[in-house]
Parts: C-alpha cells; sequence; structure tokens
C-alpha cells in the first residue's frame, strides 16, 4: 500500500488504499463464513484410543504410525490445568504429536476435563501424586513397561517434576517444557517484556489473590484468558485487526490462525485449592526452590530426580522466562541434564515452524538415548 504519514507519525490513506482494504476485508468474511466463523475448523484430531477415566479426567493412548523407528518410550503428555494439551496437535502440518508418533514413540496424553465447582477442593496433591500416579500405572499395564517417560507442559511440566521426585522407581525420564521452576527468576532477567505475569502476581497480597478464587470456588478461565492477552496488548489489538486482515489472501494461514483461537478460547476454570497453591505458593512465595512445596503432606526435593532430564524453553516466552525454566539445571548440576533453547515463545515451541524441526528430534533422540 502506498499509505504515507501525517505530522504525527500515523499511516495517512488515500481512496486507493481504503478500497484495498475494504476488498480484502470482504474476502475475509467470505472465508470466515465459509467456516462459519471458525465453528468447522478442527483440531487435535490425530486418532487416539481412551484406555482409562477417573471422572473428569480421561487418558488417551495415540493410535501408532507405521514407522520403520525402533519402538521407544511409553511416553506421557500432561499440559496443565490452565490450557488444553490440544496444542500439541493443533493441525496436521504442524503436530507435535504427530512428528513424535513419526518417530516410534508410544504416545498418552491426559485431559484433566472440564473442572466445575466440586472440584474446586482438588490441590496439587489430587493431580501430581494421585491422578497423575493413576495415570502411569494404567500405562504400565496397558504397555507391559516397567516406567514411564513424561512430557510436562507449563504447570504440567510442575505435576511432573513433583511425581519424578517422589517416585524415582517409575519415571524413565522427565521432559519439561516452558516450565517454571524457579518463579522468582526472572528478578534478575534483564528482558523488560518477560515476566509480566510474575510481576503482576507479586504485586498482589495473598489474602487478594485467596479472594479472588473464593469468590467463585475456582480461578475463572475466562479471567486467565483475558489476563494472557492483556500481557500483550499491543499485539492483541493488532492480532484482531491488521494481523486479521493480512490473513484474507491466505487460507492456510488463516485456518491455523482459526485453530489457534479455538485452542486459546477452550479455557478451562482452574480448580480453586490448587489455584491457590499455584499463584500464592508458587508464584508469589516460590516455594518450590526453597523446599516448602508440600505434595501429598511432604515437602518436594527436585533434587530427588534420579531420572534423565530434558529441559526445553523458549528464548523469547514472556509467560515462562528462560530463567525460571533454566533454574532447575543448578539444582541438578552434575546429573543427566540436557537444555534446548528453542527461538520461539511460550505457544511457539510447540507450533511454529523452527520448533516443529527441533523438538520432535530432539526428544525422540533423547529417549532413544535413555530408554
Amino acid at each position: 500500500m502506498s499509505a504515507g504519514q501525517d505530522r504525527f507519525g500515523m499511516p495517512e490513506f488515500g481512496a486507493t488504499d481504503l478500497r484495498a482494504i475494504a476488498e480484502r476485508a470482504i474476502k475475509l468474511g467470505q472465508r470466515l463464513a465459509a467456516t462459519k466463523g471458525g465453528s468447522t475448523i478442527e483440531i487435535a484430531t490425530t486418532p487416539k484410543d481412551e484406555i482409562w477415566r477417573d471422572g473428569k479426567i480421561r487418558l488417551y493412548r495415540y493410535r501408532p504410525i507405521a514407522s520403520d523407528a525402533l519402538p521407544l518410550g511409553p511416553m506421557l503428555i500432561m499440559h496443565g490445568l490452565i490450557g488444553r494439551q490440544s496444542m500439541t496437535d493443533l493441525e496436521p502440518g504442524r503436530s507435535l504429536v504427530a512428528r513424535l508418533l513419526g518417530a516410534g514413540i508410544d504416545l498418552y496424553v491426559i485431559d484433566w476435563g472440564n473442572p466445575g465447582r466440586a472440584d474446586q477442593f482438588n490441590d496439587f496433591t489430587d493431580y501430581a501424586e494421585f491422578h497423575l500416579g493413576d495415570a502411569i500405572a494404567a500405562i504400565r499395564t496397558t504397555s507391559g513397561a516397567r516406567k514411564v517417560a513424561l512430557f510436562g507442559i507449563c504447570q504440567g511440566g510442575v505435576f511432573a517434576a513433583c511425581h519424578a521426585a517422589r517416585h524415582p522407581d517409575t519415571v524413565l525420564g522427565l521432559v519439561l517444557t516452558v516450565t517454571p521452576i524457579d518463579f522468582h527468576a526472572d528478578i534478575l532477567d534483564p528482558t523488560p517484556d518477560q515476566g509480566l505475569l510474575n510481576v503482576w502476581v507479586r504485586s498482589l497480597p495473598a489474602q487478594l489473590l485467596a479472594d479472588l478464587i473464593d469468590e467463585c470456588g475456582n480461578l475463572s478461565g475466562q479471567l486467565t484468558g483475558a489476563l494472557f492477552q492483556q500481557l500483550t496488548p499491543a499485539r492483541t489489538l493488532a492480532k484482531y485487526t491488521s494481523g486479521l486482515v493480512d490473513l484474507a489472501d491466505d487460507a492456510e494461514a488463516l485456518e491455523t490462525f482459526l485453530r489457534m483461537e479455538k485452542w486459546l478460547a477452550d479455557r478451562p476454570d482452574h480448580p480453586g485449592a490448587a489455584a491457590k497453591e499455584w499463584l500464592i505458593g508458587l508464584y508469589l512465595e516460590n516455594r518450590l526452590v526453597r523446599g516448602e512445596f508440600h505434595v501429598a503432606g511432604e515437602a518436594v526435593d527436585l533434587a530427588a530426580i534420579e531420572c534423565p532430564v530434558l529441559n526445553i524453553f523458549g528464548a523469547e516466552d514472556h509467560i515462562i522466562p528462560p530463567p525460571c525454566s533454566r533454574a532447575l539445571g543448578g539444582i541438578l548440576a552434575g546429573r543427566d541434564y540436557q537444555e534446548l533453547e528453542i527461538p520461539t515463545g511460550h505457544v511457539g515451541v510447540f507450533v511454529s515452524r523452527r520448533a516443529q524441526q527441533m523438538v520432535a528430534p530432539a526428544i525422540s533422540a533423547w529417549l532413544g538415548r535413555i530408554g
């Protein structure tokens, strides 16, 4: 476009520019109408079968893909309670799940379901100890394996790390992706656009955070979704204005955008008791690295992790700053510990084109070495 700038440095559009914008907006509207506003777009389509459930929680086993690779695993993927595990299987061309299956990994995924008011008293012990332990037992029965590799994402990585520290006899290895370990490590991070969530939580008194959760019993998924949007307000605004119009000429990119929006919109409520431990015990008080975070009545000692660890983080992650993830390396110094830095942000670790070429090969090579 030929838009210049006015004396305030703002874009100045002529009649030709406005006509072009209008034409693209019409084309965008037609493409959105063809997908019924994105409602016909599907995510997480890789075939899988339910092998275990406990109430709302379900465990699935992905159907294997014919591969010449040697069988690896089993490996269990788990997201946290804040988002959905479907991020790893967003679309066929950008499916981390499909790439891991193609490498011959016997792959499982846990779906925490949609917590309601009856689940408000579920805490970290319920998820990191009991539900995760039951899922591992089901995988061991199904696969015949003695140990299971855990692939934890963000809060799910904290669940996995706590379980690995407490149950070394059943955990083959630990893959952590964009997982916070030291929730205050960002204080010394000079990057100004990272760690805004950490700063926000630390600015609030514990009682206010507790009251916020107690108001509804659970931490609202709509509230957390809105908060994440506000961490990057300019980017959020551009995404739904000029950025969206720019997709009018690229049907494939528009479908990817709609899939991402579908994932973002499907944000469950977070069980209240676990939310308090997450926001107050970890984000505010940083108890995990201090050895003061309790699961099943006992303090979690991350130094007790005996299995090999592959720690993956995004160099541009504004939600979980790299220092918060890399802190585990200091705790496990001298152990079988590896790091992989991906040149993307938080979600980009799973869906960006660069990450697609890095993450799955690294995980499969690591699993082949330790298994």
